[in-house]
């Protein structure tokens, strides 16, 4: 149930993750006699989620059937979506202890903010400690992948309308975050937003509320809490965010972060050149990356 986006020669293609091996979802679609789109927006977009799910579980099989499989430590995995077709919908202090670090009181709706499409990065690509900044922090997230158009979706209905789940590093520059008096800016930033490793998808995943979230620098643990602990859940986010609001399929929500970010250590523990992140989600995975240098 783990969809990857991967790189293969010049090329790009969507495969599926059997325990520690890739297979290529074309390939195993062309058994169905059916064929599937290289790019996975317009996979959740166009594929009907029985025929994506049966062929989900095709693939689960094709390893232990001896079929042609790559072992995932040769493959490039790249973000599961590269390049949003428009800006990731993020979520501001859900978590009660993430809000008093950040010496705010927990608030009483959904604080929504953006990071635009050029934030993106994959698995394993540099974090660019930028110029502009002397304040880099981290932010473990799970992320909601939009699989339906709605708009005012009810709570009720709101778990129907997502495809599935990834982990998102939230990064953010803090002194531009206070310097420019909003988030827009601080969380904005070239390679700011790093996605990943791949999508589970929601039949694997009926319960996002009961995720361990795990945050890792240099193999320490700083962040670790659970999905339970959202002020607001999935459901109440998606469902306030449509009001009003069309959301489409490969839209993505980014829930929120918990308790332990840089910022909320005294003295603040910023990351520095060098340094290796892990955001690790319960049911998905990690995602790696390392900081580095500003961009030439």
């Amino acid at each position: 149930m783990r969809l990857a986006n991967y790189q293969t020669g010049r090329d790009t293609a969507l495969g599926v993750i059997v325990d520690d091996r890739l297979v290529d979802l074309r390939a195993v679609a062309r058994r169905r006699k059916t064929s599937v789109p290289s790019d996975m927006i317009e996979l959740i977009a166009t594929v009907p989620t029985t025929t994506l799910v049966r062929l989900l579980r095709d693939a689960a099989t094709w390893v232990g059937a001896g079929r042609t499989s790559v072992p995932l430590s040769r493959v490039k995995l790249l973000a599961p979506i590269p390049r949003p077709r428009k800006n990731i919908f993020c979520v501001g202090r859900n978590y009660a202890e993430h809000a008093r670090e950040s010496g705010s009181a927990p608030p009483d709706a959904p604080m929504f903010f953006t990071k635009p499409p050029t934030c993106v990065i994959g698995p394993q690509a540099p974090i660019f400690y930028h110029r502009a900044t002397q304040q880099l922090d981290y932010e473990v997230e799970l992320a909601a992948v939009i699989g339906r158009r709605g708009r005012d979706i009810p709570v009720a209905k709101a778990l129907d309308y997502v495809f599935g789940y990834t982990i998102m590093n939230d990064v953010t520059a803090r002194d531009l975050q206070r310097r420019h008096g909003q988030w827009f800016k601080g969380k904005a930033l070239d390679t700011f937003a790093p996605l990943g490793p791949w999508i589970v998808h929601r039949a694997a995943l009926p319960d996002p509320q009961q995720l361990r979230l795990v945050l890792r620098v240099n193999g320490e643990i700083r962040q670790n809490s659970n999905t339970s602990k959202m002020l607001f859940t999935v459901a109440q986010l998606i469902a306030t965010l449509s009001e009003g609001l069309t959301l489409e399929p490969g839209d993505i929500l980014a829930t929120g972060t918990p308790e332990g970010i840089g910022m909320g250590f005294s003295p603040p523990r910023f990351l520095h050149v060098g340094d290796a992140v892990e955001a690790e989600a319960e049911g998905i995975g990690t995602l790696r990356n390392l900081v580095a240098g500003p961009p030439s």
